[in-house]
């Protein structure tokens, strides 16, 4: 399944560099590259006629979650069908992506491809951001215009989102440079440490204080994993070593605006009475709609009902994803969110337990990482609307939950051809 593979690589990337795939078009091509990788997918193994779905206990939620959507649009219990199907088309996306990444990723090979293809894409990301800050214009790529109020960095027109990015990426590196390893050759320490270092040291220039908070928390979840995974002196070095460095780094870039940023949290403001104000309006949104909520999607079009506090701007999400999941979706669909994050927990840590191997320990560590990470954030954010960040969320809860598979059957049918068809009398002379 190599094709899915590079094609699940290269939507990652488009989506991320188009923006974050919040434009329309950018949605549809993804759309449309899901579809074509899952008809492609179904092919292959109709002719090989290899069919074996492997089971993830993450369907469930994520199964149950666009049938409430589904019910909703079928039924009128939308407020606006029409961004109900929008929304249901765009997670449907996500979740034949999701479905193809636990069927072509199945070693432990795979996953480390997929490891390094996601670190280097968060360096590269991260590196255009930093030579766009310090030669800013005022557009992206300096030359598409943002929208009035916007804090573009990177690619993405929010800081914020820009900080899920990195929140996604970074903990794989952190966690293969942390956890031991019994083969981890010097050249790919000092990638780890470049891919690992300009990240952080983006996030910090972005000044997110939800992005650096969460990257603070990722490191100390892998800290305290590592421990329970014969975390020693190396590794103890090695992760003091990290944080040098990396502080290092941001201070040479400058973290007076990360500096100004954590101090405006002690004084009040328009944008936090704004910000309280949202989640209470929210609330209230989902309390009047209790059970199957407004319609996937359409906050956008239920909150000017609800506002108490108006300063001329479009509200299209909560900026706090389990909030804007209780008043679309109701109870219904606040269940299904609860038990994702209850199995990725329960799954995630069982298969971590399970993993033998240093690099599979180590990717499935931050997998989960970015997942906490991620799920943290989003409860002053909304990264999980933004299709990159949502999308690199769901491959890293199938890299952390998934079964890794043995070595393929052709690969220990190859291991002995010299024997495989000789009589037994041969077998012993040619084995002596």
């Amino acid at each position: 399944m190599k094709f899915v593979r590079v094609g699940t690589y290269i939507l990652t990337g488009f989506a991320v560099l188009s923006f974050g795939g919040v434009e329309a078009w950018g949605q549809a091509i993804l759309e449309i590259g899901a579809a074509v990788l899952f008809v492609f997918w179904a092919v292959v193994v109709t002719r090989r006629q290899q069919l074996e779905v492997r089971w993830n206990w993450l369907y469930l939620p994520l199964l149950a979650l666009g049938a409430v959507a589904l019910m909703q649009y079928a039924f009128g219990l939308s407020v606006y069908s029409y961004l109900t199907k929008i929304e249901a088309l765009k997670w449907g996306a996500y979740l034949l992506l999701f479905f193809l990444g636990l069927e072509s990723f199945r070693t432990k090979d795979h996953l480390k491809q997929l490891a390094w293809f996601v670190l280097s894409l968060g360096f590269a990301v991260s590196l255009f951001a930093i030579v766009q800050h310090f030669t800013f214009n005022g557009k992206l790529y300096w030359f598409v215009s943002v929208p009035d109020g916007a804090a573009p960095f990177g690619p993405f027109v929010n800081t914020n989102h820009f900080a899920g990015f990195v929140e996604l990426v970074a903990p794989l590196g952190l966690a293969l440079l942390s956890f031991p390893s019994r083969r981890r050759e010097r050249e790919h320490v000092i990638l780890l440490l470049l891919f690992t270092i300009v990240p952080v040291g983006a996030v910090v220039l972005s000044a997110s204080r939800g992005g650096i908070i969460g990257l603070m928390l990722e490191f100390a979840l892998l800290v305290f994993l590592s421990r329970t995974h014969q975390f020693g002196r190396k590794q103890l070095l090695g992760a003091a070593g990290i944080a040098v460095l990396a502080g290092g780094f941001t201070f040479w870039l400058g973290v007076s605006a990360a500096v100004q940023r954590f101090e405006q949290l002690s004084r009040a403001g328009i944008a936090r009475e704004l910000r309280v104000s949202m989640y209470e309006d929210t609330w209230r949104i989902f309390a009047d709609h209790p059970w199957v909520g407004t319609g996937l999607g359409t906050l956008v079009t239920v909150y000017p009902q609800y506002a108490s506090f108006y300063d001329g701007r479009t509200v299209d999400h909560a900026h706090n994803d389990y909030l804007e999941l209780l008043a679309d979706t109701g109870l219904m669909g606040g269940l299904c969110g609860l038990s994702f994050i209850a199995l990725l927990f329960w799954q995630g840590l069982k298969r971590l337990e399970d993993a033998e191997w240093g690099s599979a320990r180590a990717i499935r560590a931050g997998s989960l990482a970015a997942c906490v990470g991620i799920l943290i954030h989003s409860l002053v954010d909304f990264n999980l609307h933004i299709p990159s960040n949502a999308l690199l969320f769901l491959l890293f809860a199938g890299a952390a939950t998934a079964k890794i598979s043995e070595p393929s059957p052709l690969r220990h049918k190859l291991s002995t051809p010299a024997t495989a068809n000789l009589p037994p009398q041969f077998v012993t002379d040619f084995q002596a």
